[in-house]
């Protein structure tokens, strides 16, 4: 277009401002696409057309987003300078837009002196042609070898690709071998089933065979029988034969003569009878050869005899052969079944032995239902004769109702008086001897195991919470229910109830002032139980898993036993008061204290102890008013081993576990520990001695689980109001400054972590409950706060010991990605890189969590958990490119990064510009990515790291900062918190 509308020999020198200009504008959208201000600005700024403010203006502008938009605005600024600045732009187009000015101008490039205008002098003009010419070279070289590095680059794909392919070949190869093999496996296989097949028939041919032999020495034994049985007949049929033959010979004597004319007659009729006619002698010729032929018959059928009998005697010896191979089978059958005959022997032996243990297990089971259904025998007699005593107390009770109250007490306590004496069945003494309980329904009582498996009617302390007056309020369990079973329950154990001589001075008085509303009649209304009656055995001594529960007034708790130990070692009874209601019961001590029961406002409550702190227990325990049932556990050997370990100063109690803590408290007057936001302390002591409000704990060596310095800190409910307290302040503070950030008051600098649960009233260490009473607001152990707060001054952590080296977390995100590529290239460091998934594997590692991050919303390129082990797997760390939500996926698979947040501000923001720029960041950019994502550090399950802003000064000491960071990080032990949210 400009070459037709601009002729050849136009001469730009005697152009206008307005036409030049024109020519120029009328390219605009030309030159904005194809030029790039940073090669055109040396050449105008030595044109003198453009400032050192005007390049800062185009090059770091952040309203001017891209090239076109700077490039646009540099000929805006060219503009102003008038003609000059056209001249200029054209004269530089013409030296490093050849093309471009020919199609801008018409006219072809020159770098003779008379084409240019003269704003710069012929030397320096020289001098920048050289140096502009002298650069093109060098970019040329680095194309040049640019394009060998990608030839080398794809000559080494190439063979790549080659050993793809042969690698391919190989592994067709190998298939085919495999599947070769696999066929020739699978006849192998047919022919082992056709043996095994072959044996079978084997087994079972000697099996007919054993039956054959059986019978043929069976029927040959009939044979020699018979043989014998005709061998005896016929010797008896020779001497009878030979009997008659001498007999007859002595009879025939006499007529021999006749005989042997009898015998000339016949020699004569025989020779007569040899001189026969021819025919006759024809006849005998014929009847010869017919004898002759059958002679040969026979003969042809003897032979064929001989060869079947060969062949028998063939197929014998083969028969004979397999008998033998078969007899040797029969021989190790033979053994084979002589072992399992003792081994049946032996199993008959152990039979008859647990059939006699049965036995005797039957008779004891026999013994004890007797004697159970005797001792329910005597209960049922004991029963009757309750009865009848509560009867007789009644009676008393309705006799003394019109007296005055002092004298009706008088009167009564003498009744009961003569009522316990005269009663010889019943005797009272300061201490009861142990009896057999009544029985428990299973289903009127709870077991203490069920204590176990109620996870969200009782938090076990091992979790380190800390007590406080509401602390155990969620132990509190609601065990009556408004329904008729409860009813009636009630009233099938209102017949138990007996007087306690342990109360018998403070229940006479409402004995007296309740006689007054009685009747005077004898029966028993059960819904006007005396309050001072109670279950002689209510639900009293039951043993299950070794767990003994035992009820008695358990009013002043505390001043009736002491208690010692802690949630490590269990809350032990340590000290039982002579004379208390404890002592009477048979309370001991060295008993675990499991579980108490008690009634409060109409309800039933009941705490679990077996895992609480000792603040807890006390706190327990003072809590109980009027009847309660203790849940003891004998473990004397612990409770000996636990004095053992105080008295040798070993251990202050019985308490341990570790908590992160939330704020900065200052060191005190008493041995008060100075301890700061995230710092670790390990609690031994939730109740040393002489205090109330304190616990005793010490730092934690951050890379060795060790004590440090030991102190005493603010228990969780003082230091909540601590915590409460600086939220406070620091509020005010900021109101008043109008700053958000952390402010300073009376020189001391208050850092708080605020930390809540995610659960409405419940966290791992504190839980606070209604209180019925107004009058609770003292700061004593027993009061508590109406609302429910959930704010955590201290949180329980458990250690982790990582086995290899951890990931690497940078924060913020924005600068995490510039510096991760940078880490990631030196030694013991990689990034971790994306997969590839098709829709299969993507929809079932997102239901497993094994997604981290997606690179693309919606895309198969994702981050996964197999890509980051497969990284820690080679021994080196694995710079994660991801934000703060992989975190708790990682930790779900026992995987503990290092995270650590690079700490931002203006200054520190100008430092990285340009490596913002590069990657289309800005620094304001940075600054709102850091604000947003340092509150979301304090919610995370585990430590971090934070790097001060003003702790560097570029980009390679903040990478060697890191990377010793990272060297440290990696030794500490890692603290991970149970997830609140």
């Amino acid at each position: 277009m400009a070459e037709e509308c601009v002729p050849e020999d136009l001469d730009l020198k005697g152009m206008g401002e307005e036409e030049l200009w024109e020519l120029i504008n009328d390219n605009r959208h030309r030159i904005s696409l194809g030029v790039r201000p940073c090669i055109l600005i040396p050449y105008l700024r030595q044109a003198r057309v453009l400032s050192e403010m005007d390049e800062d203006e185009i090059l770091s502008c952040h309203n001017l987003t891209n090239r076109c938009m700077r490039t646009s605005h540099m000929l805006d600024l060219l503009r102003t300078q008038g003609k000059n600045g056209g001249m200029a732009l054209l004269e530089s187009l013409m030296i490093h837009y050849p093309a471009l000015y020919t199609q801008v101008t018409g006219r072809k490039p020159s770098t003779e002196p008379s084409r240019f205008s003269g704003l710069i002098k012929y030397s320096e003009l020289t001098e920048y042609l050289v140096r502009a010419v002298t650069g093109m070279q060098k970019e040329l070289q680095e194309a040049r070898n640019e394009a060998s590095k990608l030839r080398a680059h794809c000559a080494s794909l190439e063979a790549d690709i080659s050993q793809m392919m042969e690698q391919e070949m190989k592994s067709r190869t190998l298939r085919t071998d495999n599947e070769r093999i696999q066929r020739h496996l699978c006849s192998l296989q047919r022919e082992v089933t056709k043996l095994k097949d072959e044996k079978c028939d084997l087994y079972i041919r000697y099996t007919a065979a054993i039956e054959e032999k059986s019978a043929v020495n069976g029927r040959l034994h009939e044979l020699n029988l018979q043989v014998y049985q005709l061998q005896t007949e016929l010797q008896n049929a020779q001497a009878e034969n030979e009997f008659q033959r001498q007999r007859s010979l002595k009879s025939v004597c006499p007529e021999s003569p006749q005989l042997q004319d009898e015998v000339r007659s016949l020699r004569c009729q025989l020779a007569k009878a040899e001189k026969l006619d021819p025919a006759r002698q024809d006849i005998l010729a014929q009847d010869l050869a017919e004898a002759i032929d059958s002679q040969v018959e026979l003969a042809e059928q003897l032979r064929s005899y001989r060869e079947e009998n060969e062949q028998l005697l063939r197929d014998k010896k083969k028969l004979l052969d397999q008998n033998e191979s078969l007899s040797l089978q029969v021989q190790q059958l033979t053994l084979d079944c002589k072992m399992h005959q003792q081994k049946s022997a032996v199993i008959q032996n152990q039979m008859k032995a647990l059939q006699a243990e049965r036995d005797q297990a039957y008779q004891s089971r026999d013994e004890a239902q007797a004697m159970i259904a005797h001792v329910l025998a005597e209960k049922d007699t004991l029963r009757c004769q309750l009865v009848e005593l509560q009867e007789k107390v009644f009676s008393l009770q309705t006799k003394c109702s019109s007296t005055e109250l002092h004298q009706s007490s008088e009167e009564t306590e003498g009744g009961w008086d003569s009522l316990s004496s005269s009663s010889d069945e019943c005797p009272v003494s300061s201490r009861r001897r142990l009896c057999r309980m009544d029985a428990i329904n299973p289903s009127m009582v709870s077991c203490s195991s069920e204590c176990e498996d109620g996870a969200t009617c009782s938090m076990r302390s091992r979790n380190a919470e800390p007590p406080s007056p509401d602390s155990l309020r969620r132990r509190k369990e609601i065990l009556y229910a408004e329904s008729s079973s409860e009813a009636a329950e009630t009233d099938s154990l209102l017949d138990d109830f007996v007087l306690l001589p342990s109360v018998v001075n403070k229940s006479m008085q409402t004995f007296g002032l309740s006689s007054r509303r009685r009747s005077s009649s004898h029966s028993l209304s059960r819904s006007s139980v005396p309050p001072f009656l109670m279950r002689s055995r209510p639900k009293a001594i039951r043993v299950s898993g070794r767990v003994l529960s035992i009820s008695f007034q358990g009013e002043a708790l505390l001043s009736q036993l002491a208690v010692v130990g802690g949630n490590k070692t269990g809350v032990f009874v340590h000290q039982v008061t002579e004379g208390s209601a404890a002592h009477t019961v048979g309370i001991s001590p060295g008993a675990q204290i499991v579980e108490v029961k008690y009634e409060k406002n109409q309800k039933a409550l009941r705490m679990v102890l077996e895992d609480s702190t000792l603040e807890e227990a006390m706190w327990a325990l003072g809590q109980v008013a009027g009847i309660c049932h203790l849940s003891l556990r004998p473990r004397q050997d612990d409770y000996e081993a636990l004095l053992q370990q105080l008295q040798s100063s070993e251990t202050s109690s019985g308490d341990s576990f570790y908590v992160r803590v939330n704020m900065s408290l200052p060191a005190g007057p008493g041995g008060t520990l100075a301890v700061s936001c995230n710092d670790i302390l390990h609690v031994t002591n939730t109740r040393p001695a002489g205090t109330e409000d304190l616990w005793h704990a010490s730092h934690v060596h951050p890379c060795q689980q060790l004590d440090l310095q030991s102190g005493t800190v603010p228990n969780y409910y003082r230091a909540q109001r601590l915590l409460i307290r600086a939220i406070e302040d620091m509020s005010f503070e900021a109101k008043k400054s109008e700053k958000g950030e952390r402010v300073m008051t009376q020189n001391t600098q208050k850092t708080v972590r605020i930390v809540s649960t995610g659960r409405q009233g419940r966290n791992p260490l504190w839980v606070s409950v209604e209180e019925e009473k107004s009058a609770s607001a003292e700061s004593n152990a027993t009061s508590a706060p109406k609302s429910c707060v959930t704010l955590m001054p201290y949180t329980l952590v458990t250690p982790r010991y990582p086995p290899v080296c951890r990931p690497v977390l940078l924060l913020p995100s924005v600068l995490g990605r510039i510096l991760d590529k940078k880490l990631a290239s030196w030694q013991g460091f990689q990034l971790c890189e994306p997969e590839v998934l098709s829709s299969s594997e993507h929809a079932a590692q997102l239901q497993r969590s094994e997604i981290l991050e997606e690179v693309e919303q919606g895309g198969s390129r994702c981050y996964t958990l197999q890509s980051v082990e497969k990284v820690m797997k080679k021994g080196i760390h694995c710079v994660l490119p991801l934000g703060l939500d992989c975190v708790r996926r990682l930790q779900r698979s026992e995987i503990f990064p290092i995270i650590i947040f690079i700490g931002q501000s203006a200054r520190s923001a100008r430092k990285l510009r340009s490596k913002l720029h590069r990657h289309s960041q800005t620094e304001e950019q940075l600054l709102a990515c850091s604000r947003s994502e340092e509150p979301l550090l304090d919610k995370l399950p585990c430590l971090y790291h934070s790097v001060d802003p003003e702790s560097w000064c570029d980009q390679t000491s903040l990478l060697t900062s890191l990377r010793t960071i990272i060297w440290e990080e990696q030794k500490k032990i890692v603290w991970v918190e149970p997830d609140l949210w």
